[in-house]
């Protein structure tokens, strides 16, 4: 058996690296360097940078603390540097990871031909090369949004690829968009000495996270100097000399907002485009590929995972849809009939989510408000790191935990829902919660689970017995 997988980002390389682990021949063919998006310009450099933003941030506060004097410098270029070294450490991993007998990584733009072959034209401009297999992924990712208003095109105003190029840091920036790669960057730029605004067209800032998370967030960002204005439409952008001005309306009001930079970051949307689809017969539109639970599109041998898809657009989920795709291939021939709904134990409806600002935010499971849409009754547990003594140790005291759990009239009473936190080391903490919540946990038995003193996870515990 063979398989074709277009694209050779988390989702393509971790699937074509199963596949072989499970002795089957792949082809995967990478438009532009391996890793995609999330190792170039995405999940890891931001990080990198978060990193860089964090240590900045602890130095002022041993200043404040007195335990350090002001004397330090920030170098952006050296910021820089390090972002394109951890970049290549982990890009030079995944080639090692690819490079297996089994596995044949072919580099060029992959279009269809038919149902079961691509044509991949090489960036260089060489002879193009027919690829035919038993069954293709498509795990080509998504590309920045933009909105389209007047002056979206000017000189200055930038993605989220061409921030991460920049050599040097903007007095002031503006962020289109308060979702998770907008108020990322915000916090980075704020921690390298931006003065940062944030226009957001929702009423509330991550508009998919919990209600009361995002506000009280919004809240801690703005007392480290970020402005946000939330509800309100961007109409356009104008150049005044070296001067981008951003126009937008809120109440009905015309404003303003000044700066050297800025960042259009209102999403992203999936990469369906110039592969011609078409030719493979499949049903796909702007909003993505359509797919099955076992991301089958309507052509039974091709498949599509991540962000292509257009649902959730996060690398870890495009991961986990490629070994469900995988799991439905080898179930195809392996087991008589249609593998439609494969019981692979992946809960691809349990998925954790975090957000890099300073401090971090994370999110699991049903928010509140999923709750009350859908009817269900719930109770709201909460607890705040200002009564946790590492976090105070730490000197971060700012931080919230709330966990959702089904009440009496629900199915399963005390079942854990969904959790929404922000504060230190949140992006590490929720994974506790989502592992409970893959073994269908009861919050009473959660309460018995000993955590060890003093650290942040006791403000799970906390909330546990709120």
């Amino acid at each position: 058996m063979k398989i074709t997988i277009i694209g050779a980002g988390p989702g393509g390389y971790e699937t074509a690296v199963a596949a072989a682990a499970r002795g089957i021949e792949v082809t995967i063919i990478s438009d532009g360097p391996v890793g995609g998006t999330c190792l170039n310009e995405g999940c890891i450099p931001t990080k990198s940078l978060c990193r860089n933003a964090e240590v900045l941030e602890d130095l002022r506060r041993a200043e404040e603390f007195g335990i350090c004097n002001a004397s330090w410098t920030f170098d952006f270029a050296k910021a820089v540097e390090r972002k394109n070294a951890v970049i290549q450490q982990l890009k030079g991993g995944v080639e090692f990871l690819l490079k297996n007998k089994l596995i044949r990584l072919v580099y060029g733009k992959a279009d269809f031909k038919d149902a079961k072959t691509v044509t991949v034209t090489p960036a260089d401009g060489g002879e193009a090369e027919e690829i035919t297999s038993d069954y293709i992924i498509i795990a080509t990712g998504s590309v920045s949004a933009s909105l389209p208003i007047p002056g979206a095109d000017l000189e200055g105003v930038i993605t989220s690829k061409e921030i991460l190029s920049l050599d040097k840091v903007p007095e002031r920036l503006c962020v289109i968009g308060a979702g998770v790669i907008g108020l990322e960057f915000a916090s980075i730029f704020k921690s390298f000495g931006s003065e940062v605004s944030v226009v957001e067209y929702c009423k509330d800032i991550l508009p998919r996270f919990d209600t009361d998370l995002a506000k009280r967030l919004k809240q801690t960002l703005g007392k480290r100097g970020i402005s946000i204005e939330t509800a309100a439409a961007v109409q356009s952008i104008e150049k005044d000399g070296d001067v981008l001005k951003v126009k937008y309306l809120k109440k009905d009001k015309e404003f303003e907002v000044e700066a050297d930079k800025v960042l259009m970051a209102v999403g992203r949307r999936p990469n369906v485009k110039a592969m011609n689809l078409d030719a493979a017969g499949l049903e796909w539109s702007p909003k993505g590929i359509v797919t099955d639970s076992d991301m089958r599109t309507n052509v039974p041998t091709i498949f599509a995972i991540g962000d292509v898809r257009g649902g959730m657009m996060l690398a870890h989920v495009a991961t986990f849809e490629g070994y469900r795709a995988l799991n439905a291939i080898i179930a195809d021939n392996g087991t008589p009939g249609s593998a439609h709904g494969v019981a692979d134990g992946i809960n691809l409806d349990i998925v954790p989510a975090a957000v890099f600002t300073y401090p971090e935010a994370a999110t699991v499971g049903l928010t509140e408000d999923d709750c009350k849409n859908a009817g269900i009754p719930v109770r709201c547990l909460k607890s705040f790191f200002r009564s946790n003594g590492k976090a105070l140790s730490m000197g971060e005291p700012e931080g919230f935990c709330k966990i959702v759990v089904a009440a009496q009239g629900a199915e399963n009473p005390g079942r854990i829902l969904g959790c929404h936190m922000f504060g230190a080391h949140s992006s590490d903490i929720i994974q506790e919660i989502a592992a409970l919540m893959n073994t269908v946990a009861d919050i009473d038995k959660f309460k018995t689970i000993i955590h060890a003193h003093p650290t942040l996870t006791e403000v799970l515990q906390s909330a546990a017995h709120s």
